[in-house]
């Protein structure tokens, strides 16, 4: 089976040079982050660096909003290079799972190794890095950047969170300040709170800019 360095190089030549905050640079901080949460926990590596690398590959946003269509490619990705099937499965079935698929759905990822990954994932949403990543991913899909009349949404159900369609300020309301009271690990709730502070001072920024207090 190639290594990882080997598949790292792959999907670094598929998604450098993405546009939406999804690209290489997303998953090698996602591999990384995922590395040192694994080592503090206690995660199996393999596993962990295995299914950091293919969190993204064919994501629900990018292949119609098909949610499974990411846990097939990450499974066809290990097989193809001669993983055993065992492993294949773990990485699919986290990769499957991993997404945030709105506030009022409850989180169902039941192993260490796949928490590992969300929360690392998770904390690329946040700090200065997620707030980058937002309005890059906001300006892909035309969303406003601010719609002062409009009400975040806390979506009920994953069909509902798909569909959304706020503004790029709403999206913190919707999903990133959520996202440090939903960390798994107790290293990853450490780093979280550090990056919500950040956000909220840069919001409280935001709208006095807005109105032109500041």
């Amino acid at each position: 089976m190639d290594g990882i360095a080997l598949a790292a190089a792959d999907l670094r030549q598929r998604f450098e040079g993405e546009g939406t905050g999804h690209d290489w640079w997303h998953i090698y901080r996602v591999w990384q982050m995922a590395i040192r949460l694994a080592d503090a926990e206690g995660a199996d590596r393999v596993i962990v660096e295995w299914a950091a690398l293919l969190h993204d590959l064919d994501d629900w946003k990018f292949a119609g909003g098909d949610e499974l269509a990411g846990a097939r490619a990450a499974r066809a990705f290990l097989l193809e290079r001669g993983a055993e099937a065992a492993l294949a499965e773990a990485v699919a079935d986290i990769v499957q799972r991993v997404s945030f698929k709105g506030a009022g759905v409850p989180d169902n990822m039941p192993t260490l190794e796949g928490q590992v990954v969300q929360d690392a994932d998770r904390l690329d949403a946040l700090g200065a890095v997620g707030i980058a990543r937002v309005f890059a991913y906001g300006g892909h899909v035309g969303s406003p950047l601010h719609d002062p009349t409009e009400a975040p949404r806390l979506h009920t159900s994953f069909a509902d969170y798909k569909q959304k369609r706020g503004s790029s300020i709403a999206h913190f309301y919707e999903k990133l300040l959520l996202l440090r009271d939903r960390m798994h690990t107790a290293t990853a709730r450490q780093i979280a709170a550090e990056r919500h502070v950040f956000m909220e001072t840069y919001l409280e920024r935001f709208f006095q800019e807005w109105e032109g207090r500041a």
